[in-house]
């Protein structure tokens, strides 16, 4: 059994990492920084595989699908990834565009080629790592929001073509709310409430998957904070966000 794991040196991939290797999976781990890759290769008892690559860059996400279709994949999670929080008109252009690539079309790819294995041997498994941020819009996190909106829609409408078709392989979509990762950092941000721990978040993530789950929600808490989103009407939900999110970016600020 072999998995491939993308941003597996920290957070929730390196977390799922560690979960499928107590599963008994040998790894292919995957991300720009070899070194990190490097000293969790050493801490695992299962055997590694290690490919530096950064996916903002669409021939790096080939050239990744081509080193590893010979491994025979059984699990691919596609969990790169990274945000950013500001006002839309106030950020970066070319870091909102590295966010695309990397949160969108890194997770196209590599969804589209791995798929395209997996059901010819009619068997196998895809993670797509979106986030709770996937189910509404994002003020002060558009950009953040919609990549994730993407994952969570394409996830779901490979998913049923994969049922209509009878096919075995399965693919989920992992929504996490707030995890304790180097994510808030990157995105400088702090939220209000706590964070799950990502090792708690990894092996929901590894069990739902394996049962084939469509979207897996970690915590009764974010499930249920999901659930009553619908009964908010769509104008106000864009405001109530926003509110969350300048307030992580103030907390940020003062801490």
């Amino acid at each position: 059994m072999k998995a491939l794991i993308t941003g597996a040196s920290s957070g929730i991939g390196q977390e799922i990492a560690r979960e499928l290797a107590a599963r008994g999976y040998e790894l292919i781990l995957v991300a720009r920084r070899r070194d990190r890759l490097e000293a969790l290769s050493r801490e695992l008892t299962v055997k590694c595989r290690i490919i530096e690559a950064d996916l903002s860059d669409a021939e790096q996400c080939k050239m990744l699908y081509c080193r590893a279709r010979s491994e025979d994949l059984e699990i691919v999670v596609n969990n790169a990834g990274f945000g950013m929080c500001g006002s839309f008109a106030a950020t970066s252009l070319d870091r909102d565009l590295e966010m695309i690539r990397t949160n969108i079309v890194a997770v196209h790819i590599l969804t589209k080629l791995f798929l395209h294995d997996f059901r010819l041997k009619n068997r196998g498994y895809i993670l797509n790592v979106a986030s709770s941020a996937g189910f509404m819009a994002g003020p002060l996190m558009a950009t953040y929001y919609a990549t994730k909106s993407y994952v969570l829609r394409l996830t779901e409408a490979i998913r049923e073509e994969l049922r209509r078709e009878g096919s075995a392989v399965q693919i989920s979509a992992l929504c996490p709310g707030p995890v304790k990762t180097e994510f808030n950092d990157v995105a400088e941000v702090k939220f209000a409430l706590p964070g799950m721990d990502a090792k708690t978040c990894a092996k929901i993530a590894v069990r739902d998957m394996l049962r084939g789950h469509a979207v897996i929600i970690p915590g009764l808490g974010m499930k249920a904070t999901l659930a009553a989103r619908r009964l908010a009407p769509d104008w106000l939900m864009p405001r109530i966000t926003y509110h969350i999110q300048h307030n992580k970016i103030s907390r940020k600020r003062k801490k």
